[in-house]
Parts: structure tokens; C-alpha cells; sequence
């Protein structure tokens, strides 16, 4: 597990989704430990607040990229490596929930909005971070945001659930088609952290969300993973020398 005695300072990350939930919060590790970061979402994000030594205001890129538009995730991407000199790390994060309930109920243009977001959203950006791994030397970690519920299906969860299945499958291709690079793949799902996702799902009805019950234990409970804790274990992933078992190019992990 990475700790504040790895040295990952120097490294450059790029996070999507980075305005609020897990996405600021690792935002705010990664700039902890001494990382440069690239951090975008719809609503630009703030800039972590640290100790001003740790991560001064030149080592951060942020800016409102809607990860539906190659053309601008692409752009925000070249800001980056033209400030920092290049990418080491690529978290495709943004990602959304609904719409949630039955599929015979959904709203045609919220499902299609859902996988824009969830599935073309990171496709393209691993498209520009792969394309970015090949222009120089050394290789490279992509880590996208999946769910357990890519591999178990929850009814209301249509859109969810199918997204986050093909964030899966696209990770696996990615590793393959980029392992003589260096490139590394993995799509990670972070567990339950107590977020604006988690407020809504607890919102829902049992007729929307049949396992609603589930999920507002876990907040009685308060059985949450903190984003601090997801970072630590992202960084392991990327730089400090994981199980070699989990090492597996294009893998699946649940945290």
C-alpha cells in the first residue's frame, strides 16, 4: 500500500471527473503526494487544497472538459503535457448513474446520455492516452472507474450495469492491443464511497430500486470507503509495486 514515504512526487496524472466525489478526492491524494495533475469535469474543478508546498497552484491543470467531446478532451489533454511534459497516469472517472428503473421505463435520451458518459466518454479517453503512451518513451497506467455492477445485474440498473460491463471489456481490449508499449490497463471498481451517486441511489424508491434496502444499510452502517483510501490503493496499482497477481494486464479488480 502506498504511503506518505512513496515517492511518487513528479508523476503526472489526469483524472476526469474530478469536481466532486471520488474524483476530487483523489484529485486531493494525488496532490498530496507530490503528483502534477490534470483534472477536468463539466463544472471545472477546484484545485485541491493543500499545503501550498506540497502542491502550489502551477502543478495543477484543471478545466471544464465534458468528456462527450473528444475534440475537447483531447485539447485538455495537450494542456497538460505541454505543461508538464507528459502523462504517467490516465483516471477515467466521470461517469453517471441514471437513469435509474425499469428499462421499459427509461428515458430514451438519459440512457443514450448514459453511455456517451460512461462507455464513449472512456473510450476516448483511452484513445488519447493511448495514442499519447505511443508519441514517447516509457509506458503508462490507465485506470478506468467500473462497478461490481458490470458483472451482476441489478434491476432499475439497465443503463448502469451495461455501461459499466463494456468499461470492462474496452480495458481488456486496450491492454491488448497496447502491451508492447508499457501501456497498462485495468478498469477498478472502487467499492461504495459516500457520494452524490450514493445519495441518490438511497433516494430511490424500492419500485425504482428494488435493492434500495441494500444501500441505505451500508449508510446506517456507515460502511463507506473514504476516496483517500481508493487513492492509496490506485497508486500501489500504478507505481509502487502491486501484487504481481494483480498485475494482469486488462484486469477486472474490485477494491
Amino acid at each position: 500500500m502506498v504511503n506518505d514515504s512513496d515517492d511518487v512526487s513528479g508523476k503526472v496524472a489526469v483524472i476526469t471527473g474530478a469536481s466532486r466525489g471520488i474524483g476530487a478526492g483523489l484529485a486531493k491524494r494525488f496532490a498530496h503526494r507530490g503528483m502534477l495533475i490534470g483534472i477536468c469535469a463539466r463544472t471545472t474543478p477546484a484545485a485541491p487544497q493543500i499545503n501550498p508546498a506540497l502542491s502550489p497552484p502551477d502543478r495543477v491543470v484543471a478545466s471544464s472538459v465534458d468528456v462527450q467531446s473528444y475534440e475537447a478532451l483531447e485539447s485538455f489533454a495537450a494542456e497538460v503535457v505541454e505543461r508538464f511534459g507528459r502523462i504517467d497516469l490516465w483516471v477515467n472517472n466521470a461517469g453517471v448513474l441514471a437513469p435509474i428503473g425499469a428499462l421499459r421505463d427509461c428515458d430514451p435520451t438519459l440512457f443514450a446520455t448514459n453511455v456517451a458518459i460512461n462507455v464513449t466518454g472512456v473510450a476516448f479517453g483511452s484513445r488519447i492516452f493511448a495514442r499519447h503512451v505511443r508519441s514517447r518513451e516509457g509506458g503508462g497506467v490507465l485506470i478506468n472507474v467500473t462497478s461490481g455492477a458490470a458483472e451482476a445485474p441489478y434491476e432499475g440498473w439497465a443503463a448502469y450495469c451495461g455501461s459499466k460491463a463494456a468499461v470492462n471489456m474496452i480495458t481488456e481490449v486496450v491492454a491488448l492491443e497496447e502491451r508492447d508499449t508499457g501501456l497498462e490497463a485495468y478498469a477498478v471498481a472502487p467499492g461504495v464511497v459516500d457520494t452524490g451517486m450514493q445519495e441518490l441511489i438511497r433516494s430511490c424508491t424500492p419500485e425504482q430500486f428494488p435493492a434500495v434496502g441494500r444501500f441505505l444499510q451500508i449508510a446506517a452502517d456507515g460502511a463507506f470507503r473514504s476516496a483517500e483510501w481508493i487513492a492509496d490503493r490506485l497508486l500501489d496499482l500504478a507505481f509502487t509495486g502491486a501484487d504481481p497477481a494483480l498485475r494482469t494486464a486488462g484486469t477486472a479488480l474490485r477494491l
